[in-house]
């Protein structure tokens, strides 16, 4: 609730939208374009992996900087993080399988398995909840399919240490896709959880929430 004018109350903490966290995410958020551009385009696949690695890195350090230090978690960070997530969860498989690097089917159980999910939006909206946490899994899941892409990125060279390279990230991207459609799976679960416990909110509780 905003403190009454004249109080000198400040902002609440969670509210606040320059930190160090939010910093990070939209760095993450304006690489995208940039990565597209240097794996379809300018085929520069070093770069590319860079940037990969960048924003796997950025992803991990918003997190720990908002759990541990003062005054770095908000509510948009609670909102963006995951947004980005999402994106570079649907812009890396795809620009990767239209570069023939991973096949269309694991494009399509990555894809389908996060239209599922949103497909239960309206229900948690009409429990007013806009969504449920992310949860360590889920992380666990992104994290390992964004250490996993780069190296078979990393793997496209025709070297020995390439081979190895390629073997590495194609075992940290199965691990991966299992993890996120197992993380989908708990995530249904809530959802019933959420269908049968909280009874439906109001049309201003609704509104809240979307």
């Amino acid at each position: 609730m905003a403190a009454p004018e004249g109080s000198g109350a400040h902002t609440d903490r969670s509210d606040r939208v320059l930190t160090i966290p939010n910093v990070l995410s939209v760095l993450r958020l304006v690489l995208v374009p940039v990565f597209l551009y240097l794996l379809l385009v300018a085929h520069a696949y070093g770069p590319a992996v860079a940037v990969l690695m960048f924003s796997g890195a950025s992803d991990w350090a918003d997190g720990k900087i908002a759990r541990l230090v003062p005054n770095q978690s908000s509510r948009l960070g609670a909102l963006l993080d995951p947004a980005v997530d999402r994106i570079y969860m649907l812009a890396v498989p795809l620009s990767f399988a239209a570069a023939h690097l991973v096949p269309w089917w694991l494009v399509g159980v990555l894809i389908g398995r996060d239209a599922v999910l949103a497909a239960t939006l309206p229900l948690l909206r009409s429990r007013g909840l806009a969504a449920l946490p992310v949860t360590y899994l889920g992380k666990a899941a992104t994290f390992a399919l964004m250490s996993g892409f780069p190296l078979v990125l990393l793997g496209q060279w025709d070297a020995l240490w390439s081979r190895v390279v390629l073997a590495c990230g194609w075992g940290f991207v199965i691990w991966g896709v299992a993890l996120y459609l197992w993380s989908g799976v708990l995530y249904l679960l809530q959802v019933g959880i959420v269908a049968r416990v909280l009874p439906r909110a109001g049309a201003a509780a609704v509104r809240d929430a979307g």
